[in-house]
């Protein structure tokens, strides 16, 4: 495989650090924002005082990841269909979140009447994990066929499990008016180092193997 297939896939290691440190580092500039109430778009909303600048710190950067990484994903997994479909589906997760900062939700991010920003928003915000879960998904039936060892299958398992149970805690949260950052950093969290490390195991798949489908 040539470099350039490599280091695309390997930006993929970038992306938990980039989110956790941008989080935090646009976090600073919220005087009482608390990470464990308050949703990560809030950092973003229309009237906060980092919504100059969150989405340029977090959500474009993140989607460039996103994107670069599905991309050495497809190049490198050309000839399985599937491994093509979990790439695509990464690319969409990298485009949504383009549009979570490109529309940023509302004052609050929970308006009673939400403006056509903060349904867009939303709506890119559900595409993004259903695309991330769908990806990961699929891992647990290709890890068997492209990678060297079928751990990672496990590994996919335990983050989609994990993942689907925090959706439950983010919504019994959301109700409840306490614990939604917490929540919402786990679930996005679980994915994110998902992503890593399919990242990271790429590097024990021989590249004169080619991949079946």
């Amino acid at each position: 495989m040539k470099s350039i297939d490599r280091n695309l896939l390997y930006l993929g290691l970038l992306i938990p650090v980039w989110l956790f440190v941008g989080v935090w580092l646009t976090s600073l500039g919220y005087p009482g924002y608390s990470h464990f109430d308050q949703a990560m778009s809030q950092l973003g909303a229309v009237g906060a005082p980092t919504h100059p600048y969150s989405a340029w710190v977090n959500n474009f950067p993140l989607g460039v990841l996103f994107m670069l990484f599905a991309l050495g994903l497809a190049r490198r997994f050309s000839t399985s269909r599937l491994a093509m479909i979990s790439a695509a589906l990464i690319a969409l997760h990298g485009l949504a979140s383009f549009m979570t900062g490109f529309f940023p939700c509302d004052e609050g991010c929970a308006p009673p009447q939400p403006s056509t920003a903060q349904q867009i928003h939303n709506l890119a915000g559900l595409v993004m994990f259903l695309s991330l879960t769908t990806a990961s998904a699929l891992w647990v039936f290709l890890s068997k066929r492209l990678l060297p060892s079928p751990m990672f299958g496990w590994f996919s398992l335990l983050c989609l499990l994990l993942a689907l149970a925090t959706v439950g805690l983010m919504a019994k949260a959301f109700v409840d008016g306490h614990g939604f950052g917490l929540y919402q950093r786990l679930n996005y969290g679980i994915s994110v180092v998902w992503a890593a490390v399919l990242a990271w195991s790429e590097r024990f798949v021989d590249p004169t193997v080619p991949s079946v489908r």
